[in-house]
C-alpha cells in the first residue's frame, strides 16, 4: 500500500531502527516506546490487521510468532517479555498494518 507507514519502513523507503528483516518480516525499534525495550514485528504484505487476516494467513502468522522469542533474546529480553496486537481504531491500532509489539525490561 503506497500511503502506510510500516509498508514504507518494510520497503526502506522510511529510515527504522530495524533489528532484522527477512522476506516475511520485518522487526524494529517502536519511536514511542513503552518500556526500556520495545520494539514491532510486521509483515511485508500489506494486511491492514489482525481482523483482516484469512485463514490463508495462519503460516506467515505462524512465522512472526515464532520469530519473537529469539529477537526478544537478542534485544536482552531473554528472562521474559510482553506481545501485544492492538486490533482496530477501538483496540488501540493507531497505524493500520498488523503488527506486533514486543516489550520489556532488561534482566539482571
Amino acid at each position: 500500500m503506497s500511503d502506510c507507514l510500516f509498508c514504507k519502513i518494510a520497503d526502506g523507503r522510511i529510515p527504522a531502527k530495524v533489528i532484522y528483516q527477512d522476506e516475511d518480516m520485518v522487526a524494529f525499534h517502536d519511536i514511542h516506546p513503552i518500556a526500556p525495550v520495545h520494539f514491532l514485528v510486521i509483515p511485508r504484505r500489506h494486511i491492514a490487521s489482525l481482523a483482516d487476516c484469512q485463514p490463508e494467513d495462519a503460516a506467515l502468522l505462524g512465522t512472526l510468532l515464532a520469530k519473537i522469542p529469539a529477537l526478544a533474546k537478542a534485544q536482552g529480553l531473554g528472562q521474559g517479555f510482553k506481545t501485544s496486537i492492538n486490533t482496530g481504531k477501538l483496540g488501540g491500532q493507531e497505524v493500520f498494518h498488523l503488527h506486533l509489539h514486543v516489550f520489556g525490561h532488561l534482566g539482571k
